[in-house]
């Protein structure tokens, strides 16, 4: 086929194309954006063109056709393989409203893990404000010494070990995320173990956490401790608590299958356990933000105060209204 009628033929085909190619390379920035019948015929055009393109250096059509075609294709490709913030999106549409609602829908299962995890954190933190001895029953001396010295009231950076005092704030956020979300993903993971893993580590982790605030109440290191953890706790704790409800699940889908088998029990319970879970490692790394770059501020106590009680009335209204609106759709 000589040039003349190989323009003619694909030239319709070549006006639909830089149209869409000039939608997509101004996308944000254009009142009318693509719309998803744009987006769905476009990686068809851009084959079919690369195709043409490749027709056309093979068949010597004229040098000024094929640095058009060329032009074309190199504009095409970053349009149809560069992901701008694709995550973005599904990121916050899942914590909109697939994260609380299936939250909702396990409402006994996390009231539960609540429970395990809570009722010993109070009740240590009470015996241990009473008693300066019942501490020594979880940690030895040399974790309680490590522990005073984080919160005393003349420690340049409260929470942190002596060895992490000169550590940055991004430094500590690295550290943080790494150790937070690690213990949230392993009481998740030891729901597998007929969901005792999970449940033990609850209430482990309830007992230190109350043992350190009573312990250090006692002391009266309370206002170190209290406006460190006020603001990133909200966001922390009801994490954890919601990945030990997810390895509930998991346990529960083992334990107790129903009509299932064991293996598809588990395959049922787990999507929703891995949605708890996802959810709560975004949870996990806003407080790993919170905890890095504020706690540890010099913000006054009332402040942080403050700020602790919005976290806790912003999580509330979060998991009980977020994607209601979803919930009567369905």
């Amino acid at each position: 086929m000589r040039q003349g009628p190989f323009e003619t033929i694909h030239a319709a085909e070549w006006a639909d194309y830089r149209r869409l190619l000039t939608t997509l390379e101004n996308r944000g920035r254009r009142p009318k954006p693509a719309t998803a019948d744009d987006l769905t015929r476009f990686p068809a055009l851009y084959r079919r063109l690369c195709a043409q393109y490749a027709l056309a250096r093979t068949r010597r059509y004229a040098p000024g056709l094929i640095a058009e075609l060329h032009d074309l294709v190199r504009r095409g490709h970053p349009c149809l393989y560069r992901r701008r913030f694709a995550w973005l999106a599904p990121t916050l549409g899942f914590m909109a409203a697939v994260f609380p609602r299936t939250l909702r829908r396990h409402a006994r299962v996390c009231a539960l893990a609540a429970a395990l995890f809570f009722l010993p954190a109070l009740a240590m933190g009470l015996a241990c404000g009473q008693d300066g001895e019942v501490v020594y029953s979880l940690m030895d001396a040399s974790q309680v010494a490590e522990l005073e010295s984080m919160y005393d009231p003349g420690t340049r950076k409260p929470g942190r070990r002596a060895d992490r005092q000169a550590d940055t704030d991004f430094q500590m956020f690295g550290f943080y995320v790494m150790n937070n979300i690690g213990i949230g993903f392993r009481t998740f993971g030891a729901g597998l173990l007929l969901g005792l893993g999970s449940l033990l580590i609850l209430v482990f982790n309830g007992l230190n956490i109350g043992a350190a605030a009573g312990h250090l109440t006692r002391l009266g290191f309370g206002s170190t401790f209290w406006p460190f953890v006020s603001s990133h706790s909200p966001f922390e704790l009801t994490a954890i608590t919601i990945c030990g409800a997810a390895g509930l699940l998991l346990g529960r889908a083992l334990l107790a299958p129903g009509h299932l088998t064991r293996l598809g029990a588990l395959r049922a319970n787990a999507r929703d356990a891995v949605v708890l879970a996802g959810g709560a490692a975004l949870m996990l790394l806003l407080a790993a933000v919170v905890e890095a770059f504020w706690s540890a501020g010099g913000a006054p106590a009332g402040v942080k105060y403050l700020v602790g009680t919005i976290g806790w009335v912003a999580v509330a209204l979060y998991f009980a209204l977020a994607g209601r609106g979803a919930d009567r759709g369905t």
